[in-house]
């Protein structure tokens, strides 16, 4: 069931209680978990946090602690599964699901209040009405076999010369099939419509801004915790999780709040007039003010996808980008803060002058900078990129769970150096996603299976072994390959990367991105569970991003070929 009032019926509900809080494996998670933890602060919440990166660590998490606590938040996982059903609660403990991922499970949508979903129905998420999908099949049976038993029963009395009870009987077996036929009917339609509401998997709005919403309703809304908000948002921006549309809808959202709590701030007298959020148009230059220019322009996907900075050519149109724009090589390699004043001021619009001249028509896009102190200046993609580096930062030394407290740290102002590592950390991420998409075309690894693209890594590279590093490189390799590409169905392809992240197990990481040609949808989990079921090979669905799985890296050829039979 949905809950429209977050703060009777959800926050108020915990107040004195003790609550569990599973968190998924992604920055929007992390950023609404962070939001909350300074909520339930204000009123003594006592709650743990765990974080999760899939179903077996949930329900692990879930088992160690149910004897404790009766109310579970799940955030941005749990939505889309039967929860219920996966973790076979006490009739008492109620679920609290804070999920950005669609489409939601039925059985989360229709409970009777054990299963609650903070926010409010979306038509247009098209959920099928409650009787087209549920229906006392059971009772209707036992009324028919009922019916049938009496029926004979009455026939044996009254003798077949009956005329009457003949016709009754008649009767009855007419209802009955009448019955079943409707019944079959209602099957095959709900059959066909929960096909078509679960067919594709997408995302909904940031959690972390469903969560700063309730803050602000609470009245408990700070600078801070907008600005993890905004970061939450422009995580699902920049990792292609929502449609430019939508995002540009929450971005004038957003600077509505953003101009409440600026004034709100300057008539009070206390360190918080120090801190600023700006609304800037922001360049898709990855960490451009952190790095040099050149590197920024060479190794963020959008411009070095469209100059093909691969290749002879792009690298040499990249020098003449930089000779219309005035600024000098020695300039560009140099750090962007280390540059001279004038060239730094004007470097953001010599470069939306001439974005349209280089084929770079949406360089810009709208966003915001956290400005606070004398030198510290950081936009929302900034802190976005640095905590992506720190949770995928995943070592034998550094277990996951170290790298998300990393990652929810460098969301404190208080705590700048590991926001700082992690952008240096980036840096390097970045750099190996560009070689390994130049590698990767000059190689020609990139095969067609007629339906898909797909690439096969052999070599175990630690950042391709966490599901968003090797999204990130699925992501920038397919627009690289639609850039070069000689075939005109290359923008309607989806691809699959593959890369090894235990070799001597024998397991691989599989992720798809759908075509270029279409938004964030996709229809990933459904076409690889048939093609698991249909193939043999063993694989395990086990993350929250229904596009990511884990295979044997053996039994990937005929993964594949199960895949191009089923969407020839």
């Amino acid at each position: 069931m949905f809950i429209a009032d977050l703060r009777k019926d959800f926050y108020q509900q915990l107040i004195g209680k003790r609550l569990l809080v599973l968190v998924n494996y992604d920055l929007d998670a992390i950023c609404a978990s962070k939001i909350l933890q300074a909520l339930f602060r204000c009123d003594n919440v006592l709650y743990s946090i765990v974080p999760t990166m899939g179903l077996m660590a949930m329900k692990r998490a879930y088992n160690e602690h149910k004897e404790d606590v009766r109310y579970v938040l799940l955030i941005n996982c749990g939505g889309c599964i039967d929860i219920v059903d996966v973790l076979q609660p006490e009739q008492d403990v109620v679920f609290f699901i804070c999920d950005s991922h669609r489409p939601y499970d039925v059985c989360n949508v229709y409970s009777d209040g054990q299963v609650r979903i903070l926010g409010e129905m979306n038509k247009h998420e098209n959920i099928p009405a409650f009787e087209d999908i549920f229906q006392d099949s059971d009772d209707e049976e036992s009324g028919d076999d009922r019916d049938d038993g009496n029926g004979s029963a009455s026939d044996s009395e009254d003798g077949s010369g009956d005329g009457g009870a003949g016709n009754q009987r008649l009767k009855r077996i007419e209802q009955r099939l009448l019955r079943r036929r409707e019944r079959k009917a209602w099957q095959e339609r709900r059959l066909t419509l929960m096909f078509e509401y679960a067919q594709y998997a997408y995302y909904g709005p940031s959690s972390a801004l469903g969560i700063f919403e309730l803050a602000w309703r609470l009245s408990k809304d700070t600078l801070d915790l907008l600005w993890w908000a905004i970061v939450g948002v422009t995580e699902q921006k920049l990792l292609g999780k929502v449609e430019s549309a939508s995002y540009t809808l929450l971005i004038e959202k957003i600077q509505s709040h953003v101009s409440r709590l600026t004034n709100k701030a300057a008539d009070q007298t206390t360190i918080q007039t120090s801190v600023k959020i700006v609304f800037e148009s922001d360049l898709q230059l990855a960490l451009f003010r952190h790095w040099s220019v050149l590197d920024s322009l060479r190794y963020s996907y959008y411009p070095a996808c469209r100059l093909k900075l691969w290749t002879y050519k792009g690298e040499k149109m990249m020098h003449e980008l930089l000779v219309d724009m005035g600024l000098p090589l020695v300039q560009a390699k140099q750090t962007f803060n280390a540059m001279d004043l004038v060239l730094r001021k004007e470097f953001y619009e010599k470069m939306e002058k001439f974005a349209d001249k280089y084929n770079l028509p949406d360089v810009t896009y709208a966003s915001f900078v956290l400005q606070y102190g004398y030198r510290n200046r950081y936009s929302a993609a900034d802190y976005v990129y640095s905590m992506l580096a720190t949770l995928e930062s995943v070592r034998q030394d550094r277990l996951p769970e170290a790298c998300f407290l990393h990652a929810m740290d460098a969301l404190t102002r208080a705590k700048k150096q590991i926001l700082d590592e992690g952008i240096e950390l980036c840096k390097t991420l970045l750099t190996t996603v560009f070689k390994q998409v130049q590698s990767s075309l000059e190689l020609h690894q990139i095969r067609s299976a007629g339906p898909f693209l797909y690439l096969v890594l052999q070599e175990e590279v630690p950042f391709f072994s966490c599901p968003y590093g090797l999204m990130m490189l699925a992501r920038f390799l397919l627009r690289a390959h639609v850039a070069v590409s000689r075939n005109r169905r290359a923008h309607e392809l989806p691809l699959i990367a593959i890369a090894p992240i235990d070799l001597q197990r024998g397991v691989s990481l599989l992720a798809g991105v759908p075509p270029v040609c279409e938004d964030s949808r996709h229809f990933f989990a459904k076409a690889f569970e048939e093609a698991g079921n249909r193939s043999g090979a063993v694989i395990s669905q086990d993350f929250f991003e229904t596009a990511v799985i884990q295979i044997q890296h053996s039994d990937c050829t005929k993964f594949l070929d199960a895949l191009t039979v089923m969407l020839s």
